[in-house]
Parts: structure tokens; C-alpha cells; sequence
């Protein structure tokens, strides 16, 4: 009996055949995996691999990622267990880096972490502004080649409780983003509804995926609950949404949300 992510899945990939030769399509993720710690309290990087590999996602923007953190993640490097499981290649920005507690251990780091599909060509991490006493956010980039084409794809995760400092981090994010002709995405956790002002920023430059074909409110958080849309795929004029759908799961305490686009 397949998963409910899998049947969810499965209906987002019937996208319309009028589409003509020679249109690429590309399904993509974001999903902050809570350091693969399900609503259950359970650590689960596995549960986290079956939901990703369940959905059909071929470019993958992940949140709260650990490498060699703590033993509340079993100081595994997360990023690289998944995309040896998944068969991808992977890319990791440490926005927290902290000595190891013991000398010659790997460095402790948190952050995000982008997966594909195919071969990633470059990549590079922004850190956002940060306000003190703050934790440290960034701006993973990567340029991906898709069947001939290059996308340029930016994950983030914004600030949680300050809205002065996430204002100031869309804003810069807006100004590293730009209005470029490459094909652009832009997904993550950016912890605000699509009314408040960082994300009018945002969307003031990039397209909002669910307000084009998404379906109902899009709430991706809590999991067991959700009452809010946080978590977003937003994309330049020349990335065509098709479909898009939050997956039902509790293997974290955020809903991923996948999408399908095809590029002319």
C-alpha cells in the first residue's frame, strides 16, 4: 500500500501534455526537517530520506541541518547521509560553526542544505544580517544544470523573533536574488505569513508558487496542526508552476511543500 505522501506525489506529477518538445520540467522541495526529529520526539533521518524519495522531488532546499552538531542528532553529517541514500548530489552552508569538543573531531555545524538530482556547477552561502544575541542566517546558492538548462536555486531560513532583523534579511536577499533572465528559485522556511512585509519584499521580485496553482491555504506548520503557511517556492517569470502540494507527514514539525514547473 503506498505512503499518502506517495499518492499525493504521484497525483502532482500528472501535469498537462499540451506542453511542446523541448520543455523541460523540474519538481522541487522545501522542507525544514527539524534535525530529522518527527512530532513524535523520534530522530528518524530514514523517515526524512522516505518522504523526500516518496515525493518525486529532484531539487530539494533543506532547513535545520545538522553535521557532526550533538548527540541530539547522533553528530551526524545529515546532508551527506541523505544524499548518499537519495543517489544526489548535495551541497551544506553552516551558518553555526563551532569547534569540536574534542581536537581532530569534525566541526559543528548547523544549517542548510541543497539536493539534486542533477550535477550542481557552483555554489556559495550569503550570511544575512543578524542582530546580537541573534542566530547567524543565510543564503545558500547554487547554480544547477537541468537537461542543458542552468536554474540558479537559493534556500534560506529566516529569523523566527525579530521582524526588524527578517525584514533586513528579505531585504538583502532581495538585493542577492535580483531580477536576473536566469531561470531562479528561491524556497525555504521564511517564518512569516504571505501578508507581512518580508514577504511582499520578496514577492515583489519573484513569483509566489502556491498563489498560482496551489490548492487551499497551504498551511505547512505545525505538522500535526497546521494553521500558518510559512514555507515557501517562489520563482522567476521563466519558470512555469504547474502543480503544487504540502505533503501530509510527521516526520518533522514543518510540512514540505513540493512543486512542478516547466522551463521554455
Amino acid at each position: 500500500m503506498p505512503s499518502v505522501v506517495a499518492m499525493v506525489a504521484a497525483l502532482l506529477m500528472i501535469v498537462p501534455t499540451t506542453a511542446s518538445a523541448g520543455v523541460r520540467s523540474i519538481r522541487v522541495m522545501t522542507y525544514n526537517i527539524h534535525h530529522a526529529q518527527g512530532v513524535d520526539g523520534v530522530l528518524d533521518l530514514e523517515r526524512i530520506a522516505k518522504v523526500i524519495e516518496d515525493s518525486g522531488a529532484e531539487v530539494i532546499g533543506l532547513q535545520e541541518v545538522d553535521r557532526h552538531w550533538s548527540e541530539r542528532s547522533e553528530w551526524v553529517d545529515q546532508a551527506a547521509w541523505l544524499a548518499r541514500r537519495l543517489h544526489m548530489h548535495v551541497r551544506y552552508a553552516a551558518n553555526l560553526d563551532l569547534d569540536p569538543l574534542t581536537p581532530g573531531a569534525p566541526r559543528r555545524q548547523y544549517g542548510t542544505a541543497i539536493l539534486s538530482r542533477y550535477p550542481i556547477k557552483a555554489s556559495g552561502n550569503s550570511l544575512l544580517p543578524k542582530y546580537p544575541g541573534q542566530e547567524q542566517r543565510g543564503l545558500l546558492e547554487a547554480t544547477i544544470r537541468v537537461r542543458g538548462r542552468d536554474i540558479r536555486f537559493a534556500n534560506t531560513h529566516l529569523t523566527h523573533n525579530n521582524d526588524a532583523e527578517r525584514q533586513e534579511q528579505a531585504d538583502r536577499i532581495a538585493a542577492l536574488v535580483g531580477s536576473s533572465d536566469q531561470p531562479t528559485l528561491l524556497v525555504g522556511d521564511l517564518n512569516a505569513v504571505p501578508t507581512a512585509r518580508p514577504i511582499t519584499t520578496l514577492t515583489s521580485i519573484l513569483r509566489d508558487t502556491w498563489v498560482e496553482v496551489g490548492v487551499g491555504p497551504g498551511y505547512t506548520i505545525s505538522a500535526e496542526n497546521p494553521t500558518k503557511r510559512i514555507d515557501y517556492l517562489l520563482h522567476s517569470p521563466t519558470l512555469h508552476p504547474r502543480t503544487a502540494a504540502v505533503l501530509p507527514t510527521l516526520a518533522s514539525d514543518h510540512l514540505p511543500v513540493v512543486a512542478t514547473y516547466t522551463l521554455h
